[in-house]
């Protein structure tokens, strides 16, 4: 079914979680949950891999440097069957709302780029793997399929996602659009802060440009969640060259109208969550001037 007269709570968190520590990342997402809740959200969206952490040393340490780091995130990567999984569905009920929650997802010997989709039923009822991991992070994660693009009916809107530069993949972005999508969850590390990443400087032009296409060529809602460099991972990473060590906070989070424009002015760099208020009976308007897949 698709909605067109509800207004809807989302919130987006703006954090980093404790670095390549499931257990913890896990308690602080339910406490963001929980807060959610107690707002009234209908929505509550997580950054890139906010469990337990993403991989930031794939771009700045020596594949020599990064074996440890990476040994401990597949430690503390995320069992969709397993138990930090099943606590998050119980949050999720609890809370009595929807949580989009990105995360590093292992399934055999492979990890994934994964956006979990939990109902307030308490329910896992979806997950999309990011498609393409993007230059470096192919040396971290496995590659997502066909499977992994949909929208879900919330009972008030049609949600579905995408993960950092699958906002460049056209086919994918029309797909969404095709599926009546409504509110979309994009999510990206921090980037703009670590320096070593040749796009570091360009990133939040990046975020925004990509993020503000999909929601006026869907048109729909977008949830921009971004990552922010903690202090933890400043002291964990340890970068040698001078020119790449990272900045504390980075990122960029915040609500997108169907028209690509900022319903308020976006949060940067201190933790947080914030929240907005989403009108969906402004999509139709956004229909009627453009739309990349809604006239069949």
């Amino acid at each position: 079914m698709t909605h067109f007269t509800e207004t809807i709570k989302a919130a987006a968190v703006h954090s980093a979680a404790p670095f390549l520590d499931l257990d913890a990342s896990v308690e602080l997402a339910i406490d963001y949950i929980q807060q959610a809740g107690r707002e009234g959200a209908h929505i509550i969206a997580f950054p890139e891999t906010y469990l337990p952490g993403y991989p930031y040393w794939i771009w700045s340490h020596t594949s020599k440097r990064s074996a440890a780091f990476y040994a401990e995130l597949f430690q503390n990567s995320v069992d969709l069957n397993g138990p930090a999984s099943q606590a998050l569905a119980d949050a999720a009920r609890k809370a009595g709302l929807w949580v989009v929650l990105g995360m590093n997802e292992r399934e055999g010997g492979t990890l994934y780029n994964t956006q979990a989709y939990y109902s307030p039923q308490g329910t896992l009822a979806a997950r999309h793997r990011k498609l393409q991991p993007t230059n470096a992070e192919r040396t971290v994660w496995g590659r997502g399929d066909g499977r992994d693009v949909f929208t879900i009916d919330t009972g008030k809107a049609r949600l579905g996602g995408l993960i950092c530069f699958e906002h460049s993949m056209d086919l994918n972005r029309y797909a969404l659009s095709a599926l009546n999508q409504q509110i979309h969850v994009a999510a990206w590390p921090a980037i703009s802060a670590t320096h070593a990443d040749p796009n570091a400087s360009k990133f939040a032009h990046f975020s925004f440009t990509l993020s503000a296409a999909h929601a006026i060529s869907a048109p729909t809602f977008v949830i921009v969640t971004q990552g922010r460099i903690s202090q933890e991972i400043i002291d964990r990473l340890d970068v040698q060259n001078p020119e790449d060590v990272p900045t504390l906070g980075g990122g960029q989070s915040g609500f997108l109208a169907p028209d690509g424009t900022w319903l308020t002015e976006p949060h940067r760099d201190e933790e947080a969550i914030i929240y907005a208020d989403l009108d969906i009976g402004m999509i139709p308007f956004a229909t009627l001037f453009a739309a990349g897949a809604r006239h069949d």
